[in-house]
């Protein structure tokens, strides 16, 4: 028996047990309503992520998780590792490893959440639902040869990225957390492991569709667009044909996407039909990166050898790859296949056209142009030729353009650059447009900063070498209000000296 002072010593720490436990689970305000996991066993597999040695929080996203509706300040930094270690999973979580298939650089392969998990469906305080993911939580039955873990920089570089990709103004998965597991990853070498955590508005993708189209039972399709169709687009259900419409909706979205990429220089690195998706949100930061001089045929990635999906082949992939979640779709479109065929093709036989549209305005956005001129695309095209001509920045020329004090780079003084200069002035007056709603409309338009490659390898480093995340927090915190320029900015916006060693990027696996 205890003592009566250490009896009540030890009911006064069960009590706090108790409320730290209800605290947990009650005041972080998970709202799980798990939908995916419902449909059929083909298309998912149910299974628990792999426990880890010793789970650190070392990134967590507070911005994210107050706007999701989730509130983790009652309970210890400890306790927010276990959870998004998946050592400790909240009430109501339901881990499943999606199955979906992907064309990957062209080739088909049937693939599968190899190393992510989502952990459940959460509601947000505005009803917006949300799938929660880990990425690195161990191997799935889609793992193939992959040991299903994640390497600690990679998954803060994703964190970075996603983060600048949101502060742009860009559809984009976003990142939650980072958790070292204690744990090493083997790849080139021994590397530290770690997890993310990664909020979507799902994770179906053209590679879900075309997974779908090949079961056995061939009523996962339409289940699969049936899900598809109540979780994003319920209005489509009031159509005759809701899978054309589908098609239509997400080739929209994709254009629109695309676009914004175009716009910043954001080259993905890996458009395999595994990575996009239906919500029209960018996924997947693995190989991806952002140009710096500009160069049609930019390419970052390790494993594109031939320039597959370089920054300038980016709209003809994601029409290629609109076409495969065509092809998917065509048992739904028509029970006949050349009118399924005939159908199909009116859409997107659209895209060229639809994009180069959308293509023409964002231009004329970031140069200040109101209206539609004839001769815009020769302005357009003129300038973009001289900075490839002259390999010379693609975000700092815009915003010389209206803060002429932001480079002191001679090459603006170029008499090319001033003829072309001098053209653009005299497009500008067209239209009443005055100079101040020009350059409002291109400041709207035009970054200030973006995460900058040799910046971003500098704070990844930095954060390796000395277990020190402080030139990442940083970073961060710029990336946050891109649009906003000041004095500040000059070593963000620095570009890497000609002749230095090509960045490469790679996907982590």
């Amino acid at each position: 028996m205890c003592s009566l002072q250490n009896c009540e010593t030890f009911l006064n720490e069960k009590k706090k047990l108790i409320k730290k436990i209800t605290m947990t689970k009650n005041t972080v305000g998970w709202k799980f309503d798990n939908t995916y996991s419902k449909l059929p066993k083909s298309l998912l597999t149910k299974l628990s992520p792999h426990p880890v040695k010793t789970p650190i929080l070392k990134l967590f996203n507070q911005t994210l998780s107050e706007e999701i509706g989730l509130d983790f300040s009652e309970i210890s930094e400890n306790e927010i590792a276990l959870i998004f270690s998946g050592n400790k999973l909240p009430n109501g979580s339901e881990t499943i490893a999606q199955a979906y298939a992907g064309h990957q650089f062209g080739h088909f392969t049937l693939l599968g959440d190899g190393r992510a998990l989502i952990i459940g469906e959460h509601l947000t305080k505005k009803k917006k639902r949300i799938d929660i993911q880990f990425k690195g939580s161990g191997r799935t039955p889609y793992s193939r040869n992959g040991d299903g873990r994640a390497a600690f920089s990679p998954m803060l570089r994703e964190y970075i990225i996603s983060e600048a990709m949101h502060g742009l103004g860009i559809p984009t998965t976003r990142s939650l957390a980072v958790v070292k597991t204690g744990e090493t990853v083997l790849r080139e070498t021994a590397l530290e492991g770690a997890i993310l955590t990664r909020v979507a508005s799902s994770h179906i993708r053209v590679g879900t569709f075309q997974y779908a189209f090949l079961s056995k039972d061939k009523n996962d399709l339409k289940i699969l667009l049936e899900y598809t169709i109540n979780r994003h687009y319920p209005h489509l259900n009031d159509f005759k044909n809701p899978a054309i419409e589908l098609l239509k909706i997400v080739m929209d979205k994709q254009i629109k996407l695309v676009t914004h990429w175009m716009r910043v220089g954001f080259v993905h690195g890996v458009m395999n039909t595994d990575n996009m998706t239906l919500s029209g949100e960018t996924i997947d930061y693995g190989p991806c990166a952002f140009m710096d001089r500009y160069d049609p045929k930019t390419v970052f990635s390790s494993i594109d050898y031939h320039g597959r999906y370089a920054y300038f082949n980016q709209p003809g992939i994601t029409g290629w790859n609109l076409r495969r979640l065509a092809e998917s779709l065509m048992p739904l479109i028509s029970q006949k296949s050349d009118k399924a065929v005939e159908i199909a093709s009116e859409v997107l036989n659209n895209f060229g056209e639809k994009y180069k549209i959308e293509w023409l305005g964002m231009m004329r956005k970031k140069l200040g142009l109101k209206g539609e001129e004839l001769d815009d695309e020769n302005l357009i095209v003129n300038l973009l030729s001289w900075m490839h001509i002259n390999q010379v920045d693609y975000t700092n020329t815009f915003n010389f353009l209206t803060s002429p004090n932001i480079s002191e780079d001679k090459i603006y003084n170029d008499e090319s650059f001033i003829d072309w200069k001098d053209q653009w002035k005299k497009r500008l007056k067209i239209n009443n447009n005055s100079l101040e709603e020009s350059h409002k409309l291109m400041r709207a338009s035009n970054p200030a900063v973006i995460p900058r490659n040799h910046k971003v390898q500098d704070a990844l480093n930095f954060a390796s070498e000395n277990n020190d995340l402080t030139k990442i927090h940083d970073l961060l915190k710029v990336l946050k209000n891109p649009y906003v320029d000041n004095n500040k900015l000059a070593n963000y916006q620095s570009v890497p000296k000609l002749g230095s060693e090509k960045y490469e990027t790679f996907c982590g696996t």
